[in-house]
């Protein structure tokens, strides 16, 4: 479908198709592993329609299908269309539903806040909490400030009717998370919305390290010795919170101040070294790796570094991630010694565990090629 000297013929074949009686509400078994092409999760059914608007966004083939009658709401089109707002429109348009699909959610994960301002305007509700991350969080609008998303988000949610007073589970309120963030233009602009507060010297602290402002944590520091160890975990969490942002310089800094490196946060609930070697950020793996952290570390799926490396490095999650790079820091700073599974000529044995890896991954840990010891 995503190749131009097929596309058009597999939209006629599908036009054929539907016009002599064909379904339009198809489903097949997922494949996504551990299911796979073979071996297909019945339990889990996707619709012909999820094809078109979640896997391919297509807007030609989804047209053609929701106007054969194919179901909008089928739990996972809209949220997959976002990537492809024709897509999305054209879903909305034929009755597709926002509320409980967790797509403000996903609309959150995108710097462009076209998808959420489709949602919002189509029904969207911009105080839902919803499932998974947006519950963590409490709100649509905390979930975009701790994934710092634009002003123009924020715009759009308070424009829906956001609570701009909205506070985290553990009492954060939209307006010191966003410093805590360091995003200081939406601190702003809540302030104008009659959301401002006082900072405490904490806070300040916290919200020097977020901006990398190494000059004014330090020169806070200095005054309170007590930080970072005083802090709470809400906001102990901000160093595993930057390493998705990209803010680099962030987390070095706090390392470097003293943050406890092991402290979990993130949307599931992983370490600072469990998100860098997700993000295939190999400089700053071995960064986090000479300063004392460990591949032991577990996140909130029940696995430790070696399973994030072993998923992130057959799926690919972030373009241009380097896990090979990582591989070799961690066999730098003493991952234990990898052999072949005598079962599984694609698995790798790790202290006594199987995984799976990609094959460059798969070639560092089992000493294919020479591993330099380095601090990123």
């Amino acid at each position: 479908m995503q190749l131009p000297e097929f596309r058009e013929r597999l939209r006629r074949s599908a036009r054929y198709l539907l016009q002599a009686g064909a379904d339009p509400n198809q489903t097949i078994g997922n494949r996504f592993p551990p299911a796979s092409l073979a071996v297909p999760d019945e339990t889990a059914r996707l619709s012909v329609l999820y094809g078109a608007a979640g896997v391919n966004r297509d807007p030609s083939m989804t047209e053609l299908l929701l106007e054969a009658g194919a179901d909008p709401n089928d739990g996972e089109s809209l949220y997959h269309s976002l990537e492809n707002p024709d897509c999305t429109r054209l879903l909305l348009r034929h009755g597709a539903r926002v509320t409980g699909t967790n797509a403000l959610g996903r609309a959150l994960d995108m710097p462009d806040p076209t998808a959420l301002k489709l949602l919002l305007a189509n029904g969207g509700d911009a105080n839902e909490v919803g499932s998974g991350a947006m519950r963590v969080w409490g709100s649509p609008l905390l979930r975009a400030i701790a994934v710092r998303r634009s002003v123009p988000h924020v715009e759009a949610l308070l424009a829906a009717g956001a609570d701009p007073l909205a506070r985290t589970p553990d009492g954060i309120s939209a307006y010191r998370l966003a410093l805590q963030a360091g995003l200081p233009e939406v601190a702003d602009f809540l302030r104008a919305a009659g959301a401002g507060e006082r900072l405490s010297e904490d806070e300040q602290f916290v919200a020097a390290c977020a901006r990398a402002d190494a000059e004014e944590a330090r020169r806070i520091q200095a005054r309170r010795p007590d930080l970072p160890a005083s802090l709470r975990r809400q906001q102990l969490r901000l160093l595993p919170d930057t390493v998705p942002w990209g803010s680099t310089a962030a987390a070095r800094l706090m390392v470097e101040l003293g943050w406890p490196i092991a402290v979990r946060g993130g949307d599931w609930d992983a370490t600072a070294l469990n998100l860098a070697v997700f993000r295939g950020d190999a400089e700053l793996t071995a960064f986090l790796l000479a300063h004392g952290a460990s591949w032991h570390e577990a996140h909130g799926y029940g696995d430790d570094v070696l399973g994030t490396l072993s998923w992130t490095s057959v799926n690919e999650p972030v373009a241009d991630g380097d896990w090979a790079g990582c591989a070799r820091a961690l066999r730098a700073y003493g991952l234990a010694k990898a052999e072949s599974d005598p079962t599984d000529p694609e698995r790798v044995l790790i202290d006594g565990r199987p995984h799976r890896f990609s094959p460059e991954v798969t070639q560092v840990l089992l000493g294919g090629e020479e591993v330099l010891r380095h601090v990123g």
